[in-house]
């Protein structure tokens, strides 16, 4: 017990370090580090699937998919390339579709919805992290890369996660969604949420490109949907069976179990953002 609380105080340390470390050391050590985890994510989802034995998507093709699709909306993003650069996208979309009428599998219907899933679910999410760290100013033309946007993502998620935990250890008594994830409670939630959004004052302090309320919304919008998140890979992971997606964090599973929550907060933000943008 003693030993498996080390190995996740060390691997957690390690993890956020390496993550805050290189969204503020510059583009290319956020560009570099998210697209590794993008490649890993949509092969460990496309793992995680195939062992049902009815699915069989391409794990290296997936990966492969995931990866690009996060360079290429950085390129695009950071206005080092058009909107041609997906075309190869598109091209390994095409390949996915096409190999299943040759390869003679037993569930192809099967094996093109999961393999789509992989890029819908997992790599777009990533990708979008782009839209958030790299902005366009329309009066210089030029591209600047912003690096708090994408952490303060990651930081309300923590803070909400850690929130959710000590104040539904505490006083949790009403669950939140027995059925999928049996010990998150109202509670529980509540107060992760209320963290959250005490972080998003500091933020707001600190960098003030965005007004307070606007920062509190971005927090309350991540809490939301990262619970949502959290939910979705919960329902996922109960229905094939499994207790972690994966091993590679040691004493904390895999990386859709660091991230699940961002997967869909990541894209919620993207959405909110742009939102309010129209009220300016």
């Amino acid at each position: 017990m003693k030993n498996n609380f080390i190995q996740r105080t060390i691997t957690g340390v390690l993890f956020v370090a390496i993550l805050v470390g290189c969204i503020l050391y510059s583009p290319l050590s956020f560009g570099i580090l998210f697209t590794l985890i993008c490649a890993l994510s949509v092969h460990e989802f496309s793992h995680l699937v195939n062992q049902s034995g009815d699915i069989s998507t391409n794990k290296i093709i997936t990966a492969l998919g995931g990866a690009y699709l996060f360079l290429a909306l950085m390129g695009f993003c950071t206005s080092a390339a058009d909107a041609r650069v997906f075309l190869p996208y598109l091209g390994i979309l095409l390949y996915l579709m096409i190999t299943e009428l040759y390869l003679k599998k037993k569930n192809p219907i099967g094996n093109w919805a999961f393999s789509m899933l992989s890029q819908l679910y997992v790599a777009l999410p990533f990708a979008l992290l782009n839209v958030l760290a790299f902005q366009n100013s329309p009066e210089t033309s030029s591209v600047t890369y912003n690096p708090i946007l994408p952490l303060s993502i990651f930081v309300f998620i923590w803070l909400s996660d850690t929130g959710a935990y000590c104040v539904g250890s505490l006083i949790g008594k009403h669950r939140l969604f027995e059925r999928i994830s049996p010990k998150k409670s109202w509670e529980g939630s509540i107060g992760g949420g209320v963290f959250s959004v005490a972080s998003s004052f500091v933020f707001a302090h600190f960098f003030p490109f965005m007004p307070m309320w606007q920062w509190a919304g971005l927090a309350v919008v991540v809490v939301i949907f990262g619970t949502w998140g959290d939910l979705t890979e919960s329902l996922m992971k109960r229905q094939l069976g499994i207790k972690d997606s994966g091993n590679i964090l040691p004493g904390h599973g895999g990386m859709l179990d660091r991230f699940d929550s961002a997967l869909m907060a990541i894209p919620a933000a993207v959405l909110y953002l742009y939102v309010m943008t129209l009220f300016k």
